[in-house]
């Protein structure tokens, strides 16, 4: 059996973590017959490490091999004020079934219990390895999301739908809204997140805010053109006109792209609205936690950069 240790990632480990990411990643979807994920290199999975280590410096893991040093699996997790989210997390395929997976979850746990909150991911429902090892663990899926993609003309995305009128870019000044408005609706709150992405500092970030006839944040969307995660969300809305609302306008930014993005299974109208806009399935995903769950009182789609609670 493989022996390693787990300890905390550094700076040094940048390249070899975006390799890791980049290849175990892009290994699993091959193997299971889909198209890669990644596509130009290890160099285009570094904006994990970036954009993790700014919100959340020295929340890195690794398992390193003891005999090598080479590392044979990472891990991110974010302390939030509600809750601790586990991001993203990878094992090399060299060392798949050799308990670097589990060594790397079981160090999360025992950080968000000794933190005394609940611990959330949005995790694949179709690799059920790693089904497994959270279930197994003690996770439980409380929500169902279909990944959906959609290619938008290089003209933009000209749709019209109710409430659009009321979406608008996102300032600073709305992040005590966004925070209030995901209490109500997820019993959490991340505004270190929403800040990150407002200011956008690399220019890969766009946020948008639903503002009700009151002035009240009613709904927010986030989005990242990066190459490695072309995605809408997290986005958290009162309900579906606004959270349609909001991914009419995100699409919108990303004029000539294909973005992704998570719907909840259960929220037909988003659903409907999609396929009539042409988007198609691609994965679907679960919410998991472990501890208290409130149910979502609202729209609550994820994203996995930043991972969502």
């Amino acid at each position: 059996m493989t022996s390693f240790i787990i300890r905390t990632m550094t700076a040094d480990d940048r390249h070899e973590v975006a390799e890791l990411i980049y290849i175990s990643i892009n290994h699993w979807y091959m193997k299971n017959g889909r198209p890669e994920i990644f596509r130009g290199g290890p160099e285009v999975t570094e904006v994990f490490f970036d954009v993790y280590e700014a919100l959340d410096p020295g929340c890195g893991i690794v398992a390193e091999n003891s005999s090598t040093g080479r590392l044979t699996g990472s891990c991110f997790y974010h302390p939030r004020s509600h809750h601790v989210s586990l991001g993203i997390m990878n094992v090399h395929p060299n060392y798949f079934g050799s308990g670097a997976g589990k060594a790397l979850l079981d160090y999360i746990i025992n950080y968000s219990k000794r933190a005394g909150r609940p611990l959330r991911l949005t995790q694949s429902a179709i690799n059920l390895d790693s089904f497994s090892l959270y279930n197994k663990a003690g996770f439980v899926p409380r929500h169902a999301y279909q990944d959906m993609f959609l290619s938008v003309p290089e003209t933009g995305f000209p749709a019209q739908v109710v409430g659009r009128d009321r979406v608008r870019d996102a300032t600073p000044s709305d992040v005590a809204g966004m925070a209030e408005l995901e209490m109500s609706v997820s019993r959490i709150t991340r505004e270190q997140d929403y800040e990150f992405c407002i200011t956008n500092n690399s220019g890969d970030w766009h946020t948008s805010v639903y503002e009700d006839q009151s002035g009240e944040i009613a709904g927010f969307m986030i989005s990242c053109s990066h190459p490695a995660m072309n995605m809408l969300g997290p986005c958290v809305a009162r309900g579906e006109v606004e959270a349609i609302a909001l991914l009419a306008n995100e699409l919108n930014v990303h004029a000539g792209r294909t973005p992704v993005f998570l719907i909840p299974v259960e929220c037909e109208q988003m659903v409907r609205q999609a396929y009539d806009w042409a988007a198609r399935n691609c994965e679907l995903h679960f919410c998991q936690v472990l501890g208290d769950f409130h149910p979502f009182q609202g729209v609550n789609m994820p994203s996995f950069l930043p991972e969502t609670g």
